[in-house]
């Protein structure tokens, strides 16, 4: 019962995001710029992987050549069909980190300044701006390799009769889910000198509500433009969370 409270617990945090950005109008705004951008990027990617993905399946199944038409049509089709959700789930995974990066100033001021309306800002952390994205395009490489060691094997067991429809989608939902968490706080625990070690650390020390809070953002974000609505209620969900949950006023956490 405890970890389901907490997998809640991480759900609520997302909505004080949203009531932050409801109350403060102009940073909502302010943080849909970038969101909007890499949206209309990867919607223009999607369409054309949408519109090629049979192309794609007849190229990757040569082995069929010499089916029957009813057969290579319902192949090419399943294949067709695994390819664009394959595309769609890394469009997902990797749009959090994608926007995170090119929004990189946006996000930070907006991470910030939620914090300032909660109490005094963490500072003596922080880096150059060239710096902080290089180690943001750094870090989202590694997650981004985390992401796929799990979802390329989930991609393969999706072709599994019942388990594929099942308990695959789900799994991918978790290990979305809590990759989104790891780059939606980055921000927040940066600013308290944790590095990437000392955040994931922490956050699997807290699995509960960091899956409840990714979860259903990534369940979210699989709705078109939800995930730019959204974005800025995410970042400052992520950023009470890891004030209020992961490293509340006291906690010392050395950059090493």
């Amino acid at each position: 019962m405890g970890h389901f409270r907490s997998f809640l617990d991480g759900i609520g945090f997302f909505f004080q995001g949203l009531r932050w950005v409801a109350r403060y109008p102009r940073w909502w705004l302010f943080g849909l710029i970038p969101a909007l951008i890499v949206f209309v990027l990867y919607a223009v990617g999607l369409y054309l992987l949408g519109t090629n993905a049979l192309d794609l399946a007849d190229w990757a199944t040569p082995f069929a050549d010499t089916w029957g038409e009813g057969a290579q049509t319902a192949l090419h089709s399943l294949v067709g069909l695994a390819i664009f959700g394959a595309g769609l789930i890394l469009s997902v995974v990797t749009f959090t980190a994608v926007t995170l990066i090119l929004g990189e100033p946006f996000y930070e001021k907006l991470s910030e300044k939620v914090e300032e309306t909660h109490g005094d800002v963490p500072t003596g952390h922080g880096l150059p701006l060239w710096r902080s994205i290089l180690r943001s395009v750094k870090d989202s490489l590694i997650t981004l390799g985390y992401v796929l060691l799990f979802t390329i094997p989930l991609f393969f067991l999706g072709f599994v009769p019942v388990i594929g429809q099942t308990v695959v989608p789900v799994l991918g939902a978790l290990v979305s889910g809590f990759f989104l968490t790891v780059e939606l706080t980055t921000l927040a625990m940066e600013r308290r000198g944790m590095v990437r070690k000392s955040r994931f650390a922490l956050l699997r020390g807290n699995k509960a509500p960091a899956l409840g809070f990714g979860v259903l953002l990534f369940l979210l974000f699989l709705i078109p433009l939800v995930a730019v609505v959204a974005m800025p209620a995410a970042v400052a969900g992520a950023a009470i969370m890891v004030r209020t949950r992961l490293a509340p006023a006291g906690a010392f956490h050395p950059r090493v």
